[in-house]
């Protein structure tokens, strides 16, 4: 857990510093001295480590040969090994940390179910909900048009990529809503509120074009098959959730070992992904559903503390991979190949902050609000932009130079999203410092 400084701004009665409640993923000491979010860290770590820079870490979905890894190459001029041993060897070292990334990715959606109360929702009401639905379908629409229209790319990776403007990361924002002492406001709440709608409707449009691009085709009938067992299978979890959750517990306090608590939890996490990719959904989803439901547990603090360790040691090797698959040379400007790559990446960009920032004009009525800060609240992708990218560089949908450029989109919205969310802030810390100086 980081530790977040007081603001020593005088804010508006409605901002009440709080302290913070947020679990982070580990952060690389780098990204920590600059008090970067810790997901950048690891996909840094992972783009140098990768194809970009060093060639550590290979993947052979991506092309690579045995012979294009330094480690390989190393590892066969020490061992003396035939190049059938190091090919092999090679294959096997990325089959292992593949299956470990994909583990990683459960653990952190399960995660995110966990972090996500829904009980919070009614808080906040249908302002969060206009604001999050907004923040889907803007973004969502605008990218997958432009990118067929304007660029001509195929329909399904347009969708992808377009999916993946969706998203909002709710710890990013939720910590400099700490910094500023309003994650209590009216602002901060729906910000919170709107960005835990977006997770849900988020994992049911992955979920959704995760499995079009299993078949390589836009099927109208599939896609409202997929629609609506996404929403029956994640509503229908939660309902039956109130009913699990005694079972959960009892089951928790029978047992006589270490891990009493999270080891139920996680095989249920387990047993949801399972179950989910069992009637064509995405796994993650089902891992979704599992910490949702266990959301709703008398102990779930616990649980939710005791998962921290697991992630830990998991969830930064998913990112590292994304990083390592990710070849950012293809946004080299130098190569003439390589510009149509740049100019998808600002288009990305456009669209990923303009798309938010106009949710918070999505709000009706006279009461006052700071809609530039919802809006701007909005914009960080985070982590979960970072899942879409994975999973479409997994199932091979994604083009180098767009997969790049959705990894830069992410990057540069998340740096950029705790200065803006400053600056929007601002015009309500000042009204209120004039007043006390009036007063």
């Amino acid at each position: 857990m980081m530790r977040f400084s007081r603001s020593v701004l005088r804010i508006r009665s409605t901002c009440l510093p709080t302290p913070p409640q947020l679990n982070l993923l580990p952060l690389p000491q780098g990204s920590k001295r600059l008090d970067l979010p810790p997901v950048l860290g690891e996909l840094v770590g992972g783009v140098v480590v990768g194809v970009s820079a060093l060639h550590l870490l290979m993947f052979p979905e991506n092309g690579a040969l045995a012979t294009d890894s330094v480690i390989m190459t190393i590892l066969q001029a020490i061992g003396n090994l035939s190049p059938e041993a190091v090919t092999s060897i090679f294959q096997s070292q990325s089959e292992v940390i593949s299956v470990l990334a994909e583990l990683g990715v459960i653990i952190l959606l399960f995660e995110i179910g966990l972090e996500s109360d829904l009980r919070e929702l009614g808080k906040v009401g249908y302002q969060a909900t206009i604001v999050a639905c907004v923040g889907v379908a803007v973004p969502f629409g605008a990218g997958t048009a432009g990118l067929m229209w304007l660029f001509d790319v195929p329909v399904i990776p347009a969708i992808f990529a377009g999916a993946a403007l969706t998203a909002t990361s709710i710890g990013i924002t939720s910590k400099v809503l700490s910094e500023l002492g309003c994650l209590k406001s009216r602002e901060g709440q729906i910000i919170v509120g709107a960005a835990v709608i977006d997770d849900v409707l988020g994992i049911i449009i992955l979920a959704v074009v995760a499995s079009l691009a299993k078949t390589g085709e836009v099927d109208v009938l599939n896609v409202i098959y997929l629609i609506i067992s996404a929403s029956v299978f994640l509503i229908g979890s939660i309902l039956l959730g109130k009913f699990f959750n005694k079972t959960f517990i009892a089951i928790a306090d029978k047992l006589q070992t270490r891990g009493k608590l999270v080891i139920p939890a996680i095989t249920f996490a387990f047993f949801m992904a399972f179950l989910a990719n069992a009637i064509h959904l995405e796994a993650i989803l089902g891992a979704f559903a599992a910490g949702l439901v266990l959301d709703e547990t008398d102990k779930r603090k616990e649980l939710d503390q005791q998962v921290i360790p697991i992630a830990d040691i998991l969830v930064p090797i998913f990112f590292v991979t994304v990083g390592a698959k990710a070849d950012l040379s293809v946004l080299n400007p130098a190569i003439p190949s390589n510009r149509e790559g740049l100019i998808i990446a600002t288009f990305l960009i456009v669209v990923a902050i303009f798309g938010k920032v106009v949710t918070g004009w999505s709000i009706f009525g006279k009461t006052p609000i700071n809609r530039l800060a919802i809006g701007v609240g909005m914009i960080p992708r985070g982590e979960v932009g970072l899942v879409f990218a994975g999973i479409g560089s997994a199932s091979g949908v994604l083009s180098k130079p767009l997969e790049a450029a959705i990894i830069i989109m992410v990057i540069l919205t998340t740096f950029l999203a705790p200065p803006f969310l400053r600056f929007a802030f601002k015009s309500s810390v000042e009204p209120a410092e004039q007043a006390d100086s009036v007063g």
